[in-house]
């Protein structure tokens, strides 16, 4: 059956900082033109800030170019940083309090706010359904359209209703197919459609691979008497540094008595026995993040993928018919640990492209103005300031790698007169699994610490059960025939949701994969040794539906 088609100027993939962003700033410019124009969001989620997940401080710089009267608008700003602290933690007792002239300077947070990005995305897509945006929540773009020439015509988004054998059901609906002069992919890290668009149109050659890290969050009620509003703790060192991984904590103190914390673990680690998810919950027994957790009421859970690989890695954004923007591109400030105000200038520079060539009939499909002014904007100055970090990190180790880090920013601007490349992809810094040392972690308490499945019920993850698994294997026989006799199939670990699992039965082991329990971190699809998992988007209205992260 052919598919029902709907025609607009430009369709918006992601409904999250970067394309509400870019959504914003199209409708403005149209205003300021007098120039009609149709703009549509796609958002996989049951509705805009179900699926976001972000620490978090932001920055906003790029808020107050698009809205100078954000304030007066009530965007959900509400706690100013008043403290910055950070911690090498030594040990699983013991941290060193940093002073802060040895902190790298994009890192100090002064004029930022501890935010709930969810929230911060609820009140944008309200802006931009004022200015005459057409945001549809719980649709999933599903598939990328070609024309003839072979250039991006649109998006379909994915049928509904559709058995885990392949056949329709009594409540199947067909998918329909957004068309538009430019389609602006704005997934966050890791999107399924951005990343076919960077093989299809080899975006990537001549980059270094995008590097990732996984970041597990959590919401807690504290005690008011150790609430501290407005302030904002980072941490490097222990429990990673023991299997000499690399990454680090927060723990932000927002509105509400609440506190916001999680661990960020790069996902270039070498022991398949790590756990990321394990590894925060031990960071939560360190006294120092433990002090606040006594009596305290667990009330969120997440997990994000995140790119990290900065400029070094980011992809050609543009190709014919339309654009990569944040996190789909890896716009984050790894140094600054922050990627919202990035994405969303990413968004306000396509914004301006786009109306530029929306203004000329003639106007070329391939966009190619736009890497340049990314390069030349604000945002493309800070990511090449900080290109060095991951080369830093990954090749010298947290260590040293966090003392050139403060050279590099303190001393150089970020100037050194070389660039550290990271050629080696994070799948494949996996050792052997009898190579390294087997970690033993203790089991929950129930109170500071939890396991997997009573933190997905947190996360309020709900997938349509009888439909096809989104977790496609390129080859079911590589889990159990290859990755579990080589690295003791990492799947089990590596996922802060429990959805793999090796089980035996009268027929021997088998690799069982709990898709219901997905919270669309897409670890898998970044981590799996073999690159045998790939990770579509299942039916719309799917997935985690977080309140206030």
């Amino acid at each position: 059956m052919e598919r029902e088609s709907m025609e607009f100027d430009v369709v918006i993939v992601g409904a999250g900082p970067a394309g509400l962003s870019a959504a914003c700033r199209i409708m403005q410019l149209a205003a300021e033109q007098e120039r009609e124009t149709t703009v549509c969001v796609v958002e996989k989620g049951s509705e805009v800030g179900a699926h976001i997940l972000s620490g978090a401080v932001l920055e906003p710089h790029a808020l107050e170019e698009l809205f100078p009267d954000w304030k007066d608008r009530g965007a959900p700003l509400n706690t100013p940083v008043t403290d910055d602290t950070f911690f090498f933690y030594t040990s699983e007792s013991k941290a060193t309090k940093v002073p802060n002239f040895l902190i790298p300077k994009p890192t100090h947070n002064e004029g930022n706010y501890i935010v709930s990005m969810a929230n911060v995305c609820r009140w944008l897509a309200e802006q931009a359904e004022a200015l005459g945006v057409e945001i549809y929540p719980g649709f999933a773009a599903s598939e990328v359209l070609y024309d003839e020439s072979g250039a991006v015509k649109g998006i379909a988004t994915g049928d509904m209703g559709i058995s885990a054998e392949g056949e329709q059901k009594s409540s199947y609906m067909q998918g329909m197919e957004l068309h538009a002069r430019y389609t602006l992919f704005a997934e966050g890290c890791r999107g399924h459609l951005g990343k076919q668009l960077i093989s299809q149109f080899g975006l990537d050659e001549g980059k270094d691979p995008q590097h990732y890290a996984l970041g597990i969050k959590e919401v807690w009620q504290i005690d008011p008497s150790l609430h501290e509003e407005g302030k904002v703790i980072h941490g490097l060192g222990w429990p990673l540094a023991e299997s000499s991984s690399s990454g680090g904590a927060f723990m932000y103190h927002a509105e509400n008595n609440e506190v916001y914390i999680g661990l960020i673990t790069d996902l270039n680690y070498s022991n398949p026995h790590v756990s990321p998810f394990e590894e925060f919950q031990r960071w939560k027994k360190h006294p120092e993040t433990e002090k606040y957790l006594k009596g305290a009421t667990r009330i969120a859970y997440g997990a994000r993928a995140l790119a990290k690989g900065g400029y070094n890695s980011l992809p050609t954004m543009h190709f014919p018919g339309g654009l990569l923007l944040g996190c789909n591109a890896g716009t984050l400030n790894s140094v600054k640990i922050k990627g919202n105000h990035t994405a969303m200038k990413s968004g306000l520079v396509a914004a301006e492209t786009v109306m530029s060539a929306l203004a000329s009939p003639q106007a070329d499909k391939d966009l190619v103005a736009f890497d340049d002014a990314i390069a030349n904007s604000w945002l493309g100055k800070e990511l090449y300031t900080t290109r060095n970090f991951s080369g830093f990190m990954h090749k010298l180790g947290w260590i040293v790698g966090a003392g050139m880090v403060w050279i590099d920013q303190n001393i150089f601007g970020g100037r050194l007169p070389f660039t550290l490349h990271d050629r080696k992809p994070d799948h494949a810094c996996l050792k052997p699994a009898d190579e390294c040392a087997p970690i033993e972690y203790a089991k929950p308490d129930g109170k500071i610490t939890f396991d997997r499945l009573a933190s997905v019920f947190l996360s309020n993850t709900n997938h349509e059960e009888d439909q096809p698994c989104h977790l496609q294997l390129t080859d079911p026989e590589i889990p159990i025939a290859q990755n579990l006799p080589r690295y003791d199939e990492p799947a089990q670990r590596y996922c802060p949701a429990g959805v793999y699992e090796v089980v035996e039965d009268t027929e021997g082991k088998r690799f069982q994969i709990n898709a219901q329990n997905c919270v669309h971190c897409k670890t898998c699809d970044i981590k799996d040794p073999a690159q045998n998992i790939t990770w579509v988007t299942p039916e719309g209205f799917g997935g985690p539906n977080y309140p206030n992260m």
